[in-house]
């Protein structure tokens, strides 16, 4: 298979809904092809069903021999994209660097970085007693290494 080809094929399907992304394009030697979009406001099975179509309409099987899935992004897998984590302000994220992990919740997403703000309970400075405590944390994409969305059941 040639994965600039489903590429080109991949864009041009999501060129008809500008909220959806590409996030991952594999092809396995069995050929394989799994295709990972996103959407700025989540992705309908419709719109995965859609794309699944014109990339088959568009290849012959009588050429080649493959399989194909379009699919949204697994709710545990770590985000990608920095489109991503805009669609994810608000969430809680659990956020690994080299030297820590952060867990807070996502308020600012820039070309560069992240914030988390989270709160603490520390010791008061005098006296007995805890206070709650506000805490932030810039933390840029080079530094970090896994970021998930946290899932909360309420």
């Amino acid at each position: 298979m040639n994965r600039q080809e489903i590429l080109n094929l991949t864009n041009q399907a999501l060129e008809e809904n500008e909220s959806l992304f590409l996030v991952a394009l594999d092809i396995d030697q069995n050929n394989r092809i799994n295709i990972i979009v996103d959407g700025d406001h989540g992705v309908p099975l419709k719109e995965c069903i859609r794309i699944n179509r014109f990339i088959e309409n568009e290849l012959d099987r009588e050429e080649e021999n493959y399989s194909l899935e379009v699919s949204s992004p697994d709710i545990a897998q770590p985000l990608k994209l920095i489109r991503q984590y805009n669609k994810n302000i608000g969430k809680i994220l659990q956020v690994k660097t080299e030297k820590e992990t952060f867990e807070g919740k996502l308020t600012e997403v820039n070309d560069n970085s992240i914030t988390l703000s989270w709160k603490v309970r520390e010791p008061k400075p005098i006296g007995k007693g805890k206070i709650t405590v506000d805490k932030n944390a810039e933390i840029a994409f080079d530094d970090i290494v896994q970021t998930k969305v946290k899932i909360l059941f309420n």
